[in-house]
């Protein structure tokens, strides 16, 4: 029983609409779902990913008024995206200067080409160079070109105080594999890398060890989980058990309508999923028109109008 790979991502806004104005103006990346938080209805809820909402492709934000995150250690320190070759690093690093952003050189970081960013909340990303390893699906009408378009997620870091405890989860638990280490080159520490599935960029979760960093406060700016992949309902009830029978303590098997849920901590602190690769977004709309309107699960649908009432415009 493995992993597959990263599932999704999400973190944290205050500001939905200019965040929706980044993330698909800027980043060309295409909104799939227009939805709400569906354990606070108050907020909203958006997907981004590629051009047929891939598993693998979705980054997602919750909508909360909150401060900006105070950085340390205990947290999801840093947002993989994946492009294929250099060439698209270079491309991507002019981009998000002209976009005024905080991007860095492009480096080599854990055997790959890299570059280094921010959005304008202060989430802290890094493009990597997949080599443009298995399939792509681009949205047509991105603002990026075909061949530069962001290909999914990976790798996805995570900041510890120590090593042991979590890495005894990862790999015992799991049945994820410690394939190497590096000294990163940003003062993240030392960087252990574990495998899922059949490995590489879309599949790899990277543990920066930080002994010396206070503990982090999620803000605006913050990842709040993220999510690996499993097939589907049945592996999900057997990643339940397994993780009751290692003394794991979970939330159980959670509905989400577009996917189903299993979330629990690891001992550094940080929120985990695995979830479904179905039945996806196309569940309750078509897949040409994916998050052009509010979205809602069926048990929130008799509370449509009090829920949009209470929502902000994004456009």
């Amino acid at each position: 029983m493995q992993l597959t790979g990263i599932h999704h991502l999400t973190a944290i806004t205050a500001d939905a609409p200019a965040n929706k104005r980044f993330y698909t103006d800027t980043l060309g990346l295409r909104l799939v779902k227009k939805t709400v938080n569906q354990d606070d209805p108050s907020a909203y809820h958006l997907f981004y990913a590629d051009g047929e909402a891939t598993p693998g492709t979705d980054l997602t934000f919750f909508d909360w008024p909150a401060s900006p995150e105070r950085r340390g250690t205990h947290s999801i320190s840093r947002t993989g995206l994946r492009v294929a070759g250099e060439a698209s690093l270079d491309y991507w690093a002019a981009r998000l200067r002209d976009a005024g952003l905080n991007a860095g050189d492009i480096t080599t970081v854990g055997g790959r080409a890299a570059l280094d960013f921010e959005d304008p909340e202060g989430q802290r990303f890094r493009l990597t160079d997949d080599g443009g390893a298995g399939a792509a699906h681009p949205w047509e009408k991105s603002t990026v070109p075909v061949q530069r378009q962001i290909r999914g997620l990976g790798p996805i870091t995570i900041s510890v105080s120590r090593k042991e405890p979590t890495d005894t989860l990862l790999t015992r638990v799991l049945d994820m594999t410690e394939e190497r280490d590096y000294a990163s080159p940003d003062g993240e520490g030392h960087v252990h890398v574990y495998r899922m599935g059949d490995g590489g960029a879309a599949a790899e979760l990277h543990i920066a060890v930080q002994p010396g960093l206070p503990a982090a406060r999620q803000g605006a700016g913050a990842v709040h989980h993220v999510a690996f992949r499993t097939p589907d309902v049945s592996a999900i009830r057997d990643w339940a058990e397994r993780l009751s029978r290692f003394k794991v303590p979970s939330s159980g098997e959670v509905e989400r309508y577009y996917f189903r849920s299993l979330y629990f901590r690891e001992p550094g602190g940080n929120l985990f999923e695995i979830a479904t690769d179905g039945p996806g977004f196309a569940v309750d709309e078509p897949l040409d028109s994916l998050g052009e309107r509010l979205a809602l699960p069926p048990f929130l649908e008799p509370r449509r109008e009090a829920i949009e009432a209470n929502l902000k415009p994004l456009e």
